[in-house]
């Protein structure tokens, strides 16, 4: 997700004229959903706010709060039990849940964790398909889950993980989705559910991997995700119709223009 596809006129502004009479352009916003009026999305948002058993923390890097393709604002719209953190890293003060959970592992370390966070693996960081990780026996009979997970371009997503690490790894558990480094990720041009322009095969935004984590972790998981892959689905379909066409660049001829003779 590091590239930032650029869409056309992806944040409208209305002009108005100040006391001078100069023409000023003012962004008018939404008051429920942040987003500028000519691009608001509370017609796809839903009513209600969807109930889980999951609690899901997001750590939510600063430069994307400026950034008008994040899914954040909007997956916190969507679920009711989904904390937002601004920061680079988390730590100890920074939740209430995470304070709790770090606060029972330090009293008892052999039992079983109930939080994990969302990460691919590396050979630093060991990581477990979520599904593998959910079927253990240990974890078998749990259900109140606390899903954490980083929301930033893959660059700073990395660097928040390693910065929380001495603080998470005392109580929570790296999982991933299924992923795929040696193919290219995806763009919005060839996807309904891409809005940024992906590393690799398997990436995917925040909110379309809390959907398919929650699938997992959920009794109404299969429910949970349509509704969340549906409000996706429609905010890429919205950003899309924004988008310039893509023309092809001309061919540059080497020894002059094609023809000379």
């Amino acid at each position: 997700m590091d590239p930032e596809i650029q869409p056309a006129n992806s944040t409208p502004f209305a002009a108005g004229d100040d006391s001078d009479g100069h023409n000023e352009e003012r962004r008018k916003l939404c008051s429920n959903c942040n987003r500028p009026i000519k691009v608001c999305l509370c017609s796809i948002i839903p009513p209600e706010p969807i109930a889980t058993i999951s609690r899901i923390v997001i750590l939510h890097h600063p430069h994307e709060q400026r950034h008008k393709l994040a899914t954040v604002p909007v997956l916190s719209k969507c679920l009711r039990k989904c904390d937002v953190i601004v920061g680079r890293r988390l730590r100890y003060g920074d939740s209430e849940i995470l304070d709790s959970l770090h606060d029972v592992a330090i009293r008892n370390p052999n039992f079983p964790h109930r939080a994990i966070y969302l990460f691919p693996g590396a050979d630093t960081s060991p990581s477990q398909e979520i599904n593998h990780w959910k079927s253990s026996k240990h974890i078998v009979e749990m259900s109140n889950y606390v899903l954490i997970a980083f929301d930033g371009t893959w660059k700073h997503a990395r660097e928040m993980m390693r910065a929380s690490l001495s603080f998470l790894s005392k109580f929570a558990v790296q999982v991933h989705l299924d992923y795929d480094v040696g193919n290219d990720g995806g763009t919005i041009f060839n996807s309904d559910l891409i809005l940024r322009k992906e590393p690799f095969s398997g990436c995917m935004s925040t909110m379309e991997a809390v959907a398919h984590c929650l699938r997992i972790l959920e009794p109404n998981g299969i429910d949970i995700e349509s509704s969340l892959i549906e409000v996706l689905r429609s905010m890429v379909k919205f950003q899309a119709s924004f988008l310039k066409p893509m023309k092809p660049r001309p061919k540059l001829i080497k020894g002059g223009r094609e023809g000379k003779t």
